[in-house]
């Protein structure tokens, strides 16, 4: 009993005990990291300053944007000063905000991606019912749906966890605080509430993926019936690029969860967790709104005005 109550924090492992793979580690992390970093303000920036994007597409690319860079920031630099610093400890109190947020974040940007397609969905096949069923009251009911979901699993993940008792090793095997990674070094017998948790968890995934691939199928018969070679080829090269991410993000996250737990440390958990949390909020940047021709011509605008400001400022205050 007594090393259950002197659990104060946990130990995250590194991806090497070698010095110079740290420091590529942190550096490939670092890159990563300011890429998704940039591109996700970018595309907040871009559609706040601009009302030719007050739209529900754009509403919506503004929530996914929030939400990718959220998710990166929660784990990517604390992985990045740990391999600088050589110190991989992390609070209790830490790894609990650390699970709950990137659960938050998860299932919000799970359930808005659905809510996207749904609106891709409107927006091609009932063009005439657009304004009407995607009005500004929905796609706020949708976003906040989106947000309040992500918030109900992240307490319910992170209470299930953190409830149960942890005795023993501190040594998680993971580069952040994940469950499957906090459950082998529990001493409980009984996982009933996380093993209920996980399971609506890979539910509202599977539910979602499900929903999201009937909307895609129904754009693709429409698509199709587009007559110009041209701008089917672009439909589908905007469309086949959300859906593969959207499998990413999803089978990797429903495998590292419900995969065999193993005693010694496996790299795949690692490449796993890597390919659910770092790398769509890196992509859906470029995916989602960078091949974008408004959101190119807006970049533009932003960029030479940014010239213009700058030489008439050294115009006037050489």
């Amino acid at each position: 009993m007594a090393n259950l109550t002197v659990i104060t924090g946990f130990f995250l492992i590194g991806f090497s005990n070698i010095w110079e793979l740290q420091i590529l580690h942190a550096i490939i992390f670092l890159v990563i990291y300011l890429v998704a970093l940039m591109g996700n303000l970018l595309i907040f920036t871009l559609i706040s300053l601009n009302g030719k994007f007050h739209t529900p597409m754009y509403f919506f690319l503004k929530n996914l944007s929030f939400l990718d860079l959220c998710l990166v920031s929660i784990t990517v630099p604390k992985s990045i000063a740990n391999s600088l610093s050589h110190s991989y400890s992390i609070s209790f109190l830490g790894c609990v905000s650390q699970l709950f947020l990137m659960m938050l974040c998860v299932a919000s940007e799970l359930f808005l991606l659905t809510a996207m397609s749904y609106d891709r969905y409107v927006a091609i096949c009932q063009p005439l019912h657009y304004e009407i069923i995607m009005n500004s009251e929905t796609c706020v009911k949708l976003a906040a749906a989106s947000w309040l979901t992500g918030g109900l699993f992240g307490v319910l993940y992170s209470a299930s966890t953190f409830t149960l008792p942890f005795c023993g090793s501190k040594k998680i095997h993971q580069f952040f605080c994940d469950v499957p990674s906090l459950l082998r070094i529990s001493c409980s017998e009984s996982y009933l509430a996380v093993y209920v948790t996980m399971v609506l968890g890979i539910s509202l995934a599977t539910f979602c993926s499900i929903y999201i691939t009937i909307s895609y199928c129904h754009i693709f018969s429409t698509v199709l019936k587009i007559p110009t070679t041209e701008d089917r080829s672009k439909a589908f090269s905007t469309c086949f690029p959300h859906l593969i991410v959207l499998m990413i993000f999803v089978t990797t996250g429903i495998i590292a969860y419900l995969k065999p737990q193993q005693e010694s440390d496996s790299v795949l958990d690692i490449v796993l967790s890597m390919f659910y949390t770092v790398v769509p909020p890196t992509l859906n940047p470029i995916i989602y709104s960078l091949r974008n021709k408004d959101m190119k011509m807006a970049l533009k605008k932003l960029m030479a005005w940014k010239y213009f400001s700058k030489g008439l400022l050294i115009k006037f205050f050489p």
